[in-house]
Parts: structure tokens; C-alpha cells; sequence
């Protein structure tokens, strides 16, 4: 039987000329940006002090892709919009990946999924097939260090925003657990951010509160900071989910400030009855939106479950919008005379609200990718995804500074800056990279090199 492998593919024509199209070209990417990324991890050394942070039992002499280069090429994947493993068995063989992950010689093939996997699932258990494990520690460690190293002296103040969001899950994952509010099976992992610096990416299980492993994640990382920044002032940042006494006690005994929200009740909303009377009055004379703040000191009831050992400063702001009542609060250790309370609410507190595309950051580098049976397994992707975020962030810091893209998101810098099709040649000296002439940001290119280059 004829077997009829089809190698043209025509299209309506453009006016007289006929339009065909074939997989003819030979060696080409449509990630001609990517040398931008390793530029940047040349200026921050990340990718190979985060091998470091893995055990290696494997046999040396049997050895064909070391843990660097695996590394490599997961974390650049992700970065260039690569989210599944089995898109590395086409990838294994392009020579930007190569390049990439630092392979020699390049005619040989890169990893394939499956060695990948298998770096993805130790456990630190001796097993035949899954020899490859990580210290959570150390990349713990290393996610703050490249933070302490992305300033040139230390800052006066620093502000620690702590938040957690879900990643849904659609099998049968250890940890899995229904979550109501979000109403799914999902993970609830928390992050700490600092600016646009990832400081924490802890999976944890649904069937805890927000709160919970913070007080334990916050130690960790402000003994770090202030081993390295003794005298720099920290402010701890968060939502309701994190107004715990346990959290805001240890706060007070380090020296650590905190601006939480709180949530309200009918308690709090009879203290704040004449600001709120105000505002509704305000509301019907203008029917626009009426804002008038409050401050006063506050103290939760004893129960079983805890409460408040001591008073601390609440900031309220009571609202009327929409012909309704909108009352806010937040809990604070800042002192009155520097932060008064209108500005305390919009200028500090409401700022955390940034951190809110710093978390959609990761899932446009595919943190939610959580397939794996095991927790460790998928802590180990959203340590991936991290890193990868850590890479692109550095390329937003040292690259893009004083762009059109200095503040943009990972998204739209992988779009515009890395997914550029070009033809690659390979020689016995050279990797020549020929860049599509028609690429519209070529100045912004060249501005980027530029500054990867001091």
C-alpha cells in the first residue's frame, strides 16, 4: 500500500501569486530572546548555585545530563511558556535549548521527559530509578540570598508581604483536601514577596487556615534578612487570614512591625457607628462614595480558641458606597505620629494589592502545575517556577530597567522580548542566531543587551 505523506500545504492565494507552505525551513526557534535569560543568569550565577541545592546518588561514570543542565532546561522552559514535560522530547533536540543548558557537544540530545521526571520525584530515599533529591533548605535559603544580593547597600525599610492563593487539583494528589471558599480540591500554598522578589513558595494543604506554617516562615527569613541587614526596619503585611496573636506577638518581641487586616463584627462596627453615620451622611448629600477614618485601641474576647493577650491600635475606615455600608479595618504596631490613619489604610495597606500580579506571575510560569502524586514532587515544580520567576525578575531588574517594559509582567515580556523566531546555525566556532528582520522591538533589544552587558 502507497503510503502519502503530505508535503505542502496550500493556501488562498494573496492577488496572483499562489500560497504554500512546507516544513522546509530547517533549524528554526521561535525563541530567539531566550540568550537575554542566560545573559541574566550569567549576572546572577542562579542557575548553578541552585544545582547545589541537590543530592546527586546517581553513578558519575554513567552520567549523560548533569542536574545543572536538567535545571536548565525546565526552569528556561517555563520561562519561555513551556509547561509540560513532554514538550521537552522536541525541545531535547533544539540548539537554543542547548545552548541554553550549557550542553557540550551540541549535536547530542538534551534530557528527555522521562530523566526529567525522575529529577522531579526524589525523595530522598535510596530507590534504583529515582536516585536525583533536593534540600528544601537550601533553596529556601537561596530564593532570600538573591534578594539580599539584588541591592547594592541595605535598605532603610523593607516591606515582607505574606498572602496565599489555591491551586486547583483534578486528581488523586497526597495532600488533597476540599477547600470551601474556593470550592475545589486544591493546594493553598503561601507566599512571601518582598517588591517583586519571591522570598517563599510553600505548598502547603487545604485543610488549614491562611496563617497556617507563617510565624515559622516569617523567622526564617527575617533571621536571614537582618543577619545580612542588622539595622534595617521591616514591616510585615497581610490580609485577615494572617491577624493572628501568635504571629503579631512574636512580631512585637523582634521588633518587627505589622499592618494586617482584621475582620469585622458587630463589636467593631458599633465602635466605629458615629464615623459610619457620617459617612452615610456624605453619601445621600453627594451620592458619590464617603470615606472617614478612625483609629482607636482594641483588644479581641478570650475564648477557647485564643484572642488578643494585649490592645493594639486598629485603623478603621468606615465607607459608604453604592447605598450600602463598607466598613474596613486593619490592625497595626505603626506609630500614630508617623502613620496617621487615612495613610496608613490607602498608601500602606492597600499597596499589598500589588502583590496580587506578583501571584499571577507564577501562574503565568505554570506554579500551578501540581500533577504530581506527591507533595514533595510538587513543591519541587513550585520551586521550579520560582526560580524561573526569579530569572525573568532579574531580567526585568537588570535588563529592563528605564524600558517601555520596566514594570512589566512575565507575560508580556516573554511575548515581546523572548518569542523571537530566528534561524539557527550551528558551526565547529559559532552559534549564529538570524533574527526575524521584521521583529518590531529590535531597539528594545538592543537597549536590553546593552544593559546586561554592565
Amino acid at each position: 500500500m502507497t503510503e502519502c505523506n503530505q508535503s505542502g500545504f496550500g493556501f488562498e492565494g494573496c492577488g496572483s501569486r499562489e500560497i504554500v507552505a512546507r516544513f522546509d525551513g530547517g533549524t528554526i526557534s521561535s525563541d530567539g530572546g531566550a540568550f537575554l535569560l542566560r545573559q541574566t543568569d550569567q549576572r546572577m550565577n542562579l542557575l548553578p548555585r541552585l544545582a547545589e541545592c541537590f543530592l546527586d546518588g546517581r553513578d558519575p561514570e554513567r552520567i549523560e545530563h548533569s542536574i545543572q543542565e536538567m535545571l536548565s532546561q525546565r526552569i528556561y522552559g517555563l520561562a519561555l511558556g513551556y509547561e509540560d514535560l513532554n514538550d521537552h522530547e522536541q525541545l531535547r533536540k533544539d540548539p537554543v535549548f542547548a545552548v541554553l543548558a550549557g550542553r557540550e557537544p551540541m549535536e547530542e540530545p538534551l534530557a528527555g521527559k522521562s530523566t526529567l521526571n525522575r529529577m522531579e520525584l526524589g525523595t530522598g530515599i535510596n530507590d534504583r530509578y529515582k536516585k536525583i533529591t533536593f534540600w528544601k533548605e537550601a533553596v529556601d535559603e537561596l530564593l532570600v540570598k538573591v534578594f539580599i544580593e539584588s541591592h547594592p547597600e541595605a535598605p532603610a525599610e523593607i516591606v515582607l508581604d505574606v498572602d496565599t492563593t489555591d491551586l486547583p487539583l483534578h486528581g488523586k494528589q497526597e495532600g488533597r483536601f476540599f477547600h470551601g471558599y474556593y470550592d475545589a480540591y486544591c493546594y493553598l500554598p503561601l507566599y512571601v514577596f518582598c517588591g517583586d522578589h519571591v522570598l517563599c513558595a510553600r505548598l502547603r494543604e487545604a485543610n488549614h487556615d491562611a496563617s497556617f506554617g507563617s510565624l515559622a516562615e516569617i523567622q526564617r527569613i527575617v533571621t536571614q534578612i537582618r543577619a545580612a541587614w542588622p539595622e534595617v526596619k521591616i514591616i510585615l503585611r497581610g490580609d485577615s487570614g494572617f491577624c493572628r496573636d501568635q504571629l503579631m506577638s512574636w512580631c512585637e518581641s523582634q521588633g518587627v512591625d505589622f499592618v494586617f487586616g482584621l475582620a469585622r463584627n458587630q463589636r467593631l462596627r458599633r465602635i466605629i457607628g458615629a464615623q459610619m453615620h457620617a459617612a452615610t451622611e456624605q453619601w445621600n448629600q453627594t451620592g458619590r462614595p464617603a470615606r472617614v477614618f478612625t483609629e482607636f485601641d482594641y483588644q479581641t474576647k478570650k475564648t477557647k480558641k485564643g484572642g488578643w493577650r494585649r490592645q493594639r491600635r486598629v485603623v478603621a475606615k468606615a465607607e459608604h458606597i453604592d447605598g450600602k455600608e463598607n466598613p474596613r479595618f486593619v490592625v497595626t504596631s505603626l506609630d500614630p505620629e508617623k502613620w496617621a490613619a487615612q495613610s496608613l489604610y490607602e498608601e500602606l495597606y492597600c499597596a499589598r494589592g500589588d502583590m496580587e500580579n506578583r501571584i499571577k506571575d507564577q501562574f503565568s510560569l505554570f506554579a500551578d502545575r501540581v500533577s504530581t502524586e506527591t507533595m514533595r514532587g510538587n513543591q519541587m515544580r513550585l520551586y521550579l517556577s520560582a526560580m524561573a520567576y526569579v530569572l525573568v525578575s532579574g531580567l526585568r531588574r537588570l535588563g529592563l530597567k528605564a524600558t517601555e517594559l520596566a514594570e512589566a509582567q512575565v507575560s508580556t515580556i516573554r511575548t515581546k522580548l523572548l518569542k523571537i523566531g530566528a534561524q539557527i546555525r550551528v558551526t565547529v566556532r559559532k552559534v549564529w542566531v538570524s533574527m526575524a528582520s521584521s521583529y518590531p522591538w529590535q531597539d528594545l533589544y538592543q537597549q536590553v543587551w546593552t544593559n546586561l552587558q554592565c
